[in-house]
This record gives structure tokens, sequence and C-alpha cells, in this order.
């Protein structure tokens, strides 16, 4: 009886926390009209971004169609990919530039409601605001999908969207970790948020800091998804790049799973840029 008294008390105290910290981090929306779009820009984030690796409609009749669907198990419930696709009635094309920028920045919708953070906004809050204008010019271009989105499966106190203040209070800041500010640090930790899925996390889903890149259960409770930290993922520079050019590893195997579906995004960015996620790796030896 105390044991449920205490956890109940708990929840509580969370949930009060939460309406506390109901405006917090409220970003500083920009003025879309004092930008210049770059489509092409655009086009580049938003695969940098790996939009399509959890978005993309479950059977897509084009590439680009983001109709979302996919399951994501965890230990908290069974997550779907919201459609955000420019459907009017099921994904985003009512959305404003400001609701865009929001949820990214702040992982809010635009009724005010928290995102659960298996939405990876606690990177994106670290995109650039040319990058984020440049990907919504791009958004415009993209498909509509009219398919219904699916409720997700989380039992309580899980559900209860008003938690994941007191989370983002704790970790929405643990997903910047290098202190380098540069296009490799940006590409990796903003970008492509390649933490989220490499770096272990704790009992409430936080991100484990001195654990950065090194390998994490996967989320499904299915095997584990390998580390990449230079001390145990003991590739080239050159050997990394051209893994995320084409997926073949140094020993000749291929990527496989989800990581199939990142190669398929890293793939179309600059070699250039492929080589700086490449040198942001083999650094983490020197932190």
């Amino acid at each position: 009886m105390y044991r449920g008294l205490f956890i109940s008390s708990g929840i509580l105290v969370l949930i009060a926390f939460g309406f506390l910290l109901k405006s917090e981090n409220s970003p500083n929306i920009p003025i879309q009209s004092n930008f210049v779009v770059d489509a092409d820009n655009g086009e580049t984030v938003f695969y940098a971004s790996g939009c399509l690796s959890c978005h993309s409609s479950v059977a897509p009749d084009n590439k680009l169609a983001l109709g979302g669907g996919e399951a994501f198990d965890t230990a908290f419930g069974t997550f779907y990919a919201p459609n955000i696709s420019m459907s009017s009635k099921y994904g985003i094309g009512n959305w404003s530039f400001d609701d865009f920028y929001t949820a990214l920045k702040n992982g809010k919708s635009p009724s005010n409601e928290n995102y659960f953070p298996v939405f990876p906004y606690s990177s994106y809050s670290n995109m650039r605001d040319q990058d984020i204008v440049d990907l919504w010019g791009y958004w415009q271009t993209l498909p509509t999908v009219d398919t219904p989105n699916k409720k997700h499966a989380i039992g309580f106190p899980f559900n209860i969207r008003k938690i994941i203040s007191f989370w983002n209070f704790l970790y929405a800041e643990s997903a910047k970790f290098s202190t380098i500010d540069d296009r490799s640090t940006y590409l990796v930790e903003a970008l492509g948020h390649c933490t989220q899925c490499h770096t272990p996390r704790n009992f409430l889903g936080g991100l484990k800091t001195e654990q950065w890149f090194k390998g994490a259960v996967n989320p499904s409770g299915k095997g584990k998804i390998p580390s990449i930290h230079p001390s145990d993922l003991q590739w080239s520079k050159e050997e990394i790049a051209e893994y995320l050019s084409s997926g073949f590893t140094p020993e000749y195997d291929v990527a496989g799973g989800k990581m199939a579906v990142v190669i398929e995004n890293t793939s179309k960015l600059s070699e250039a840029d492929r080589t700086r996620i490449a040198e942001y790796l083999m650094r983490l030896n020197d932190d």
C-alpha cells in the first residue's frame, strides 16, 4: 500500500512540476520573411536530419511520402510515427512556419502540448534558424499523404504529456556534447541526432553522456545498437565516410536494419559532409 502511495505521490509531484514549467524554453521565433529561402540547402538539411528514417510511409508510392505509421517499441510503450506530410487533414499541411519552428526547437505542438522525446527535438533544438527556414521551404514541395495517424500505445503515467516538461528540465540539453562548434559537430549532434540511438539511456530515457556513442540497448529490447566510439569502432576516417556513402563496411559487410535507411540519407550528402561526420567520431578519443 505504501509503495503505491509513494508512486502516486511522485506522479502528482511530476505533474505539478510539469504545470510549473508549462512555458519553459519558449523559442524566440525568427521572422521568416527576413530570410532568403535556399531550397537546395533545405533538401540537404532534410536528408541530414533523417526525416525519412522514421516518418516514411509504411508502403510508400513515393520515396518522399511522409505518411508515417512505423511502430517504435520502447520500455515506455509503442510509439507510431505520425504523418508529417503536407496533408491538411492528417499531416502538417495547416501548420505555419512558427508551428514548424516551435516543434523543432522546443518540442511543442501548435496547441502547446509536449511532444514525446522519441521525436528528437532535444537534438533539433540546436538547429540554426536559416536551416529551419530552408527546410520548411523544401517541405512545401513534398507530397501530400492522406493516411490517418495511429494512436500511441503508452500506459499510465507515461502517456501524460505534462510530465515531459520535467523530462525536458532534466535531459533536453544532454543531446549537445562537444564544445567544438563546427560543421562536424552540427551535422552529428543537431541534424543527424546520431547520439539518440548510439548512446545508452537511464531508466527515465535520459542520455548517459558519460558513455557518449558507446552503444545502447535497442529500445525494442531486441539486440543492441553498436558502439561507434573510436575506441570500439576502429575504422579509419575514410572507411567511416565510405560506409556513410555505400553502406559497405571494411569487413565487406553491408548496413542492415534501420541503419540501411540512415545510409539512404547520408548517401545524399556531399562527400565533404560525410567526411566531417567521420572527423567528429574520430576526435571523440580526445575528449
